[in-house]
């Protein structure tokens, strides 16, 4: 026979028939069991626990298919590992060049002055003063004779023989260079040694001189010296002073071209310090030749001087175009 303990368990309530009662009391389990006994059965366990025996496994692990598992072809790893690779080496090589860069070389750049520089008067010293001037106002052209003494300021103009002898005589001259040296004679009278014609004529200019100019020189030009002409710097004549000079400008046509070249101006400086005569003897074209002359017809000069006489003198300025 079952005890009734054991059959009491084994015993299954079915709540769901029609003879189940549900229990509203205390539980059956613990009806007979005290708070304070519970209290210090609950304690025991805390701090006195009961050692279990030790649990022996005796299950054995079964080999199983691994549903979470990749599976990997070798190619394409191989072909996937080979292509980072390559992605990595060139993003080295590509930082490599951008550190390795050469440092750009800062280009000079002038400054570019399309202003022409300060032009430079060209003056050759020479004893040879240019000018030359006429005598006494005679019908016939100078005769053949010898020259008076050379001085640089006249106190008595060359003339024909006086009929009555002076009782001072002061030697006649021309307004020359002392130290020039010309072709001479001596013949008694006056006149030019470079003539053809014979008589006692000093020429058909005027102003005390020996030719057809006009002035106390020799020969056909203007003023003292000889050769035609005006004066030129040097032996005696100072060379005038530059004391206005406005800037000269580049042709529209040089500056696009960027051309540069170095006009060459001759002119003549009056005796009250104006240019005249101004003409281009070396042209250099793009416009730059009229540009010097613009500038140079605005030059003032203080004039040259022969002594303490303000005179004309022919002269060459140098206008330099040129691009900085």
């Amino acid at each position: 026979m079952t005890p009734p303990e054991v059959e009491r368990e084994d015993k299954t309530i079915d709540r769901h028939s029609a003879d189940y009662e549900p229990h509203l009391g205390v539980d059956p389990e613990l009806e007979g069991e005290s708070v304070f006994a519970s209290l210090w059965s609950n304690l025991r366990d805390v701090f006195f626990p009961t050692k279990l025996p030790p649990l022996q496994l005796e299950s054995k692990p079964i080999a199983v298919v691994d549903r979470m598992a990749v599976k990997r072809d070798p190619v394409s790893t191989g072909v996937a590992v080979v292509f980072h690779a390559l992605i990595i080496l060139l993003l080295f090589w590509v930082g490599h060049r951008i550190l390795t860069a050469p440092t750009p070389v800062a280009k000079k750049v002038a400054a570019v002055d399309l202003n022409a520089p300060v032009p430079k008067v060209i003056t050759k010293p020479s004893l040879k003063a240019m000018g030359g001037g006429g005598g006494a106002h005679d019908m016939a052209p100078v005769s053949k004779g010898r020259l008076p003494k050379f001085a640089k300021e006249q106190i008595v103009p060359p003339s024909r023989p006086p009929e009555i002898p002076p009782k001072l005589a002061v030697d006649p001259t021309l307004v020359m260079q002392p130290n020039m040296k010309m072709t001479n004679n001596n013949m008694p009278n006056l006149g030019d040694p470079r003539s053809p014609n014979v008589g006692v004529s000093l020429g058909n200019g005027g102003h005390g001189g020996i030719g057809s100019g006009n002035g106390s020189g020799l020969g056909p030009g203007e003023g003292g010296g000889t050769g035609g002409g005006v004066f030129q710097i040097g032996g005696g004549i100072s060379a005038p002073i530059l004391v206005y000079q406005p800037d000269p400008e580049f042709s529209e046509e040089a500056r696009k071209a960027k051309f540069q070249g170095e006009v060459l101006v001759n002119l003549v400086v009056d005796a009250t310090g104006r240019p005249t005569r101004v003409r281009v003897i070396r042209p250099v074209g793009m416009g730059l030749d009229e540009k010097a002359l613009e500038a140079v017809r605005q030059y003032k000069f203080k004039p040259a001087r022969k002594g303490t006489q303000a005179v004309a003198v022919e002269l060459n300025v140098a206008v330099n175009f040129q691009i900085f």
